[in-house]
């Protein structure tokens, strides 16, 4: 009996040895593309602009969990746009050569790191000291629409003359398809290397809607790839659940004016719940845009149902 017990305690420190070095391994980033700007390191975050002299209009982007900032700049692609995206704490900078600068404003975030409220303080450092334009949109996906949503909550003054997009967002009181036990939590470490191994397969294929283009595919194939490490996976799915439960409809009181879109095949995030969230947003004059037949990835599937930006 006392070497069973023996036994066990080896394999069960081998087990927790092997987990934590997994959740704080560094992985190596998937990819990177030529960027013609600059890169603010903010803390463990980091904001990226593209170089625009006179624009027309400022947008100011945050991507979802496990995404990086690529999402949005195939769009947002006209060069009197002024484009800024912020790249989430620990997460890949996935641009060719960055040109690092400093600036004065410069602060590091005091919230924890992985936290909505980490990235969401430095996105409110980019709004507040960057745009070069009068007209200003700040759009954020997925989690990066919780972080939009907490950032004006932070500084609802930075707020009062931006038109806000929340694509496929992270909601208060809403949930994701598949609940996220504590123990999914704890495995993350052993599961993050096999998802890395096969990124698209057929336990998670539904999810990604379609995939005949071959910049999205690309995007999808990289997700696994685009956090440091795996414990700032697990520290943001931990602050996206508390964020979500915690949080209440008046957090929408902090908007002008914007629209959320709501995809009607979503596989990653709960559309009901989504959808019964943003009809409390309506109250405080933000708009719902329901897109059916569209996966989680708006912006990738539909580029057509995003408003204009008059430039």
């Amino acid at each position: 009996m006392e070497w069973v017990i023996f036994w066990f305690g080896i394999a069960l420190a081998v087990i927790l040895l092997a987990r934590y070095w997994l959740l704080r391994r560094e992985s190596k980033p998937r990819s990177a593309e030529p960027f013609d700007g600059v890169v603010y390191q903010v803390g463990s975050a980091a904001i990226v602009e593209r170089q625009c002299d006179s624009p027309s209009a400022t947008v100011i982007c945050m991507h979802g969990f496990v995404e990086n900032l690529t999402y949005f700049t195939g769009f947002y692609d006209q060069p009197d746009v002024q484009l800024i995206a912020v790249n989430s704490c620990a997460y890949h900078l996935p641009i060719e050569s960055p040109r690092f600068v400093d600036a004065d404003w410069i602060k590091s975030p005091t919230a924890p790191e992985g936290s909505i409220e980490y990235d969401a303080q430095v996105l409110n450092q980019a709004l507040e000291h960057l745009p070069k334009s009068q007209r200003v949109r700040v759009h954020g996906h997925s989690r990066g629409g919780a972080l939009v949503l907490e950032a004006a909550r932070q500084r609802s003054d930075l707020f009062q003359e931006v038109e806000v997009i929340l694509e496929a967002p992270v909601l208060p009181q809403a949930r994701p398809v598949s609940a996220i036990s504590p123990a999914a939590m704890w495995f993350m470490g052993f599961l993050v290397p096999l998802w890395r191994r096969k990124p698209i397969s057929r336990h998670n294929r539904g999810a990604w809607g379609p995939l005949e283009d071959e910049r999205k595919r690309a995007f999808i194939e990289g997700l696994p790839f685009n956090s440091r490490r795996t414990d700032v996976m697990v520290a943001n799915l931990r602050s996206m659940l508390l964020w979500m439960e915690k949080n209440e409809a008046d957090i929408f009181g902090c908007l002008t004016h914007g629209i959320i879109i709501v995809p009607g095949k979503d596989r990653v995030l709960d559309v009901e719940s989504m959808t019964t969230s943003a009809k409390s947003a309506a109250r405080h004059g933000v708009s719902i845009l329901e897109v059916e037949h569209c996966s989680h990835f708006v912006l990738l599937d539909r580029p057509d149902v995003f408003p204009s930006l008059g430039v």
